[in-house]
């Protein structure tokens, strides 16, 4: 990457951080809305979790934002335990209402792809965020996630994908659109949400589970897919 390229790339995530600063507060609600299959797509997140209810365990949550996976897993295992990651402090401040009884949640407000991950963990997951990195910072997260990963851990990705032809993606395109677009939302939510997805940059899914791969992540599967939205999965 070129100096000029890493100055832009430096702005182009201040940007994105300052947008999702400002959509905290509607955050959640506005996420039921604008994903198609949030039930599916976030309970098969949880189903994957290969632990026992009872089961204590660990785990990463990275740019967990308000903390809406993390909510899911805390309340399905009650024994767990898990930090919480995210670069928006409007986003962890409302994660820390949520879970200000509970302490097996713990916080950092960072950046996960430039701060080190903060130990080792049974389970690293993440919802929604990883697609804001590109090709080449997926791949050095990845390996990361493998090097933060107790022996026969796991790592679960749900997150936007990007479609293996040029008119896969168009065709994802125009059904979130569509989407989005009659999910009742107001006219400020809708310019906001569109200019989040600006900063979108999905990688196709084939490409990340080979990276996977690569890296020596086995059992590497997508168990769930709808359009653009994948659940994706590998062992340590």
């Amino acid at each position: 990457m070129t100096f000029y390229e890493t100055i832009n790339n430096s702005r182009s995530k201040m940007i994105e951080k300052s947008l999702f600063d400002a959509g905290a507060d509607k955050y959640d609600q506005q996420r039921i809305m604008v994903i198609p299959c949030f039930n599916d797509f976030y309970q098969t997140t949880v189903n994957l979790v290969p632990f026992n209810r009872d089961e204590s365990f660990t785990f990463l949550d990275l740019g967990a934002g308000t903390g809406l996976l993390t909510s899911f897993i805390i309340n399905f295992f009650p024994n767990a335990k898990g930090t919480l990651i995210d670069v928006s402090e409007k986003m962890m401040e409302k994660a820390m209402r949520r879970f200000s009884s509970n302490d097996r949640v713990n916080f950092l407000k960072g950046d996960y792809y430039n701060d080190p991950l903060p130990g080792q963990y049974n389970l690293i997951v993440s919802a929604m965020s990883i697609h804001h990195l590109s090709d080449d910072e997926k791949i050095s997260l990845y390996q990361r996630i493998y090097e933060g990963l107790k022996g026969k851990g796991i790592f679960i990705n749900a997150d936007l994908v990007k479609g293996e032809t040029p008119n896969t993606e168009r065709n994802y395109q125009i059904m979130w659109m569509d989407w989005i677009k009659k999910a009742g939302l107001s006219k400020e939510e809708l310019a906001g949400i569109i200019e989040r997805m600006k900063y979108d940059r999905p990688s196709g899914l084939g490409a990340q589970m080979q990276w996977l791969k690569d890296i020596g992540f086995l059992d590497v599967d997508c168990y769930y897919k709808y359009y653009n939205f994948a659940v994706f999965s590998g062992l340590k």
